[in-house]
Parts: C-alpha cells; structure tokens; sequence
C-alpha cells in the first residue's frame, strides 16, 4: 500500500473514533479546524511552498 493510502485509512479511522467519541458536528469541527488552523500558522514563505508542493511543480 501506498504513503497516501495508508494516510487516508488512518484518516478515516480517527474520523471514526472521532466521530463516535464527540458527536458528529463536533467531530466534524475538529477534523476541518486543525488543518485549517495548521495552515494559518505557517509563515507566508512556508504556505507557497506548501502550495507549489501540492501543485507538483514542474521543472524539478
């Protein structure tokens, strides 16, 4: 199995656990905050190379 498939499984078992633990809306809330507030913490220089990563760049 692939790095990101095995990300993604694991993903949707904590989501699960989750889920079942908190309710589904506050699960839902946490699932989607943290890597939103993630992002919002990195420097402006870390954000374009996280975007020119998921993009695949070209060239390199």
């Amino acid at each position: 199995m692939s790095k990101r498939g095995k990300v993604a499984v694991a993903a949707v078992a904590a989501a699960i656990v989750l889920f079942w633990t908190v309710g589904f809306w506050a699960g839902l809330l946490v699932l989607i905050g943290v890597p939103a507030a993630a992002y919002l913490l990195l420097d402006p220089s870390q954000r374009r190379r996280l975007r020119g990563v998921s993009r695949k760049q070209l060239g390199r």
